[in-house]
């Protein structure tokens, strides 16, 4: 993992080697075959009673939503439980900073998929000046062992950095203004944020650079190609998670009776303009 001042370039040195897009039928067919590897490890999840914790953090714009989308589109929601926390409560402010996303950690058979974390105070609440730095510097001496120990409980824990480029993020914001279906995902704080590239950078760094340990490392994914982005994602995060493949009975669907009479009821059907 690069901590350095040239970690932005280095991330995305390789850009061009990926600058053709990744067409929509090739991407449906890899992202079928990666959405059957997930069922099965959904299945192993529930039968071995597993937790899996999986973190996604990034800038605005980095994909985070449509990668967890991917993950999650055909697999069971109680099993797969997204957590996307609003802003703290009043109460929320006055207990220990991590403390109201602890009830959210994976029971037995459960995968929690949280779309931004704790991670907020080393991120935006820093960035932003919604914590102060005395905060934020001790958030990053904790955390770490705050995390041992949510392994320690027998939790695999995954943390994702979706790394987009200055351009893209643009591009991709800029999408949002004229768009009904993604202006709710433009909010006054975000055009704020977008002004601060340089210290959204830094404080990147200093969040690698004291919480990218042994027991929970960080991987980075480049995230200019959604749709390369999202293959990535499933197919290393399946990589990282030890599961079998739990055997079944073969289904067959047992005979059954039809009354034809059973639609007499007179139903209020809704229009049907399509």
């Amino acid at each position: 993992m690069e901590h350095g001042k040239d970690a932005d370039t280095h991330a995305h040195a390789d850009a061009a080697s990926n600058s053709k897009k990744l067409k929509r039928k090739n991407y449906e067919r890899e992202l079928e075959k990666l959405h059957v590897e997930l069922v099965k490890l959904q299945e192993w999840v529930r039968h071995k009673e597993q937790k899996i914790c999986v973190v996604f953090e990034g800038r605005d714009g980095a994909g985070k939503g449509g990668a967890i989308k991917a993950i999650t589109a055909r697999v069971s929601p109680r099993i797969f439980r997204v957590v996307a926390l609003p802003a703290p409560t009043e109460r929320e402010k006055s207990q220990m900073y991590i403390q109201r996303y602890l009830p959210h950690l994976p029971a037995g058979g459960e995968i929690v998929i949280f779309d931004r974390s704790w991670y907020n105070r080393a991120g935006v609440e820093r960035v932003m000046g919604f914590c102060t730095e005395e905060q934020a510097e001790r958030f990053l001496k904790i955390v770490p062992e705050v995390e041992k120990a949510i392994v320690d409980s027998g939790v695999i824990l995954i943390k994702y950095w979706l790394e987009v480029s200055p351009d893209e993020q643009t591009k991709r914001l800029e999408a949002r203004i004229d768009d009904g279906r993604k202006i709710w995902k433009l909010s006054k704080m975000d055009l704020k944020s977008y002004t601060r590239w340089d210290d959204y950078s830094r404080a990147r760094n200093e969040m690698f650079s004291a919480t990218d340990t042994s027991w929970a490392p960080w991987y980075v994914v480049r995230s200019d190609d959604k749709r390369r982005t999202r293959l990535n994602i499933i197919e290393h995060l399946l990589s990282r998670i030890p599961y079998g493949e739990i055997k079944r009975e073969k289904v067959k669907l047992p005979k059954r009776h039809v009354d034809e009479g059973g639609d007499a009821y007179p139903f209020k059907f809704i229009p049907e303009p399509h």
